[in-house]
């Protein structure tokens, strides 16, 4: 993968999170307050970045949620999921998410 983001991101630190979905678990619609990168581990999830096609996403896949852009989709399918998540923060930022 080889994202452009939209604007410079003056980054201070990257916090990395390993993070598990049960299977069959849809994490629903969702807004990152901040660009997200990750990979998965373990699993497979339908992932749909909204405006986009769907895709399955399995294990070595790699994924980009773009900041302030709704996440339709990133549901666990028939099987858990591991997955570690990239989070590039400014100054005093914590993730977030919303939704």
């Amino acid at each position: 993968m080889d994202e452009r983001l939209p604007a410079v991101l003056a980054t201070d630190r990257v916090e990395v999170r390993r993070v598990h979905v049960l299977a069959g678990h849809p994490a629903g619609r969702h807004v990152h307050n901040g660009p997200v990168f990750g990979s998965i581990v373990e699993g497979s999830v339908l992932f749909q970045v909204e405006g986009e096609n769907e895709v399955i996403l399995r294990p070595g896949d790699v994924f980009f949620e773009p900041a302030g852009v709704p996440i339709a989709h990133f549901d666990a399918l028939d099987e858990n999921v591991t997955f570690l998540g990239y989070f590039p923060l400014t100054a005093g930022q914590e993730p977030g998410l919303r939704r």
